[in-house]
């Protein structure tokens, strides 16, 4: 008889009136909030815009959620197209069932539409975005918690998750499988942030990183889950595409460091710079309608600079040289002169 382990929840829902509160879903959004903040704070740091980071999780996130549900439908189709099922299931997503792979490729095709729209590099911004989807997962997984669901097999450790009788599951004390996967992905984002420091990664490097350091982690794990899954040679089908999405992913970082070295500059450019601020409507020339040029200046001061080597007499003559305040002087003397003869 086991003296500790991890208890499940009696339920996954609580009734708020007519308004259901589903423990998976508050898992789910909570992950996608940590996810777009976190990612708005290390895309800033990279010189992006502050707001980015969710105006492309606004496409990316729903693209994300129907590829998950896909993958896992389509993995699965035992469950809701088989005799005695009921298809409908399959659009009951609060009931559990995202696959990740879908969800990121799904997710990822969201991102690059978004990012075209705005004009920014998609490996870059998925290189800000790579440890809060990690952080993401490792949240999201407590919803299989609530639901007692993809745990692993039979087991007396002391953190053993007790599992009570239910459609599909029969009570006893397994492998936390979601703890393991939860603590797995806090690991990968820790290590994404220290490697992206230490080695300055850029043009989808992190994010690579984050994929390879997941995948591995996502191997052993399934391979302890005793739900049921499509088998190919012996392994669950979950563990076949582990595999094959590592490979990738380094594949990926060898050759996307020789190609492309070093971090992108700048992430987002400037958009919205504004134009040096004018009194008036500027001309192509950039001077205003009344012909000040940018830096002030005005057509007038060249008309007063003219007007100031006009005679103070005489408004339509300009002074010749050798009159001014000489001449008027010697005119004013000889008036002196002829009062002092008569």
């Amino acid at each position: 008889m086991n003296l500790a382990f991890i208890p499940s929840p009696s339920t996954g829902v609580i009734e708020l009136g007519p308004i259901p509160l589903r423990g998976y879903a508050f898992c789910i959004i909570i992950g996608v909030f940590v996810a777009v903040w976190f990612g708005n704070k290390r895309w800033v740091a990279r010189g992006g815009k502050a707001g980015t980071v969710a105006d492309v999780a606004v496409w990316a996130v729903p693209f994300g959620l129907v590829g998950g549900r896909l993958y896992h439908v389509i993995t699965d189709y035992q469950l809701y197209f088989s005799d005695g099922e009921n298809w409908v299931d399959a659009f009951k997503i609060w009931e559990g069932g995202l696959g990740i792979w879908g969800a990121i490729a799904f997710g990822a095709v969201g991102a690059w539409i978004a990012c075209r729209r705005r004009g920014i590099p998609l490996p870059a911004w998925a290189d800000a975005l790579a440890p809060g989807i990690a952080i993401a997962q490792a949240i999201g997984r407590w919803g299989n918690w609530f639901n007692q669901e993809l745990y692993g097999k039979p087991t007396d450790l002391p953190w053993a998750l007790e599992i009570s009788d239910g459609p599909n599951r029969v009570a006893g004390t397994y492998h936390p499988t979601f703890l393991y996967e939860s603590l797995w992905c806090i690991g990968v984002a820790l290590l994404v942030i220290w490697a992206d420091r230490r080695f300055r990664l850029g043009h989808g490097r992190a994010f690579a990183l984050y994929v390879a350091a997941y995948c591995a982690g996502r191997g052993w794990i399934e391979y302890m889950r005793v739900d049921e899954a499509h088998h190919v040679l012996g392994l669950r089908l979950n563990v076949w595409t582990a595999i094959i999405v590592f490979v990738l992913a380094v594949v990926y970082i060898v050759i996307s460091a020789k190609i492309r070295p070093g971090r992108e500059e700048i992430v987002e450019p400037d958009r919205d710079a504004a134009p040096a601020k004018t009194d008036g409507p500027t001309d192509e020339n950039g001077s205003d309608e009344n012909g000040s040029d940018e830096d002030g200046s005005s057509e007038d001061a060249s008309a007063k600079a003219g007007a100031a080597e006009k005679d103070p007499f005489t408004k339509d003559e300009p002074r010749e040289p050798g009159k001014g305040a000489t001449a008027e002087s010697a005119e004013a003397a000889g008036a002196a002169g002829a009062a002092e003869k008569s």
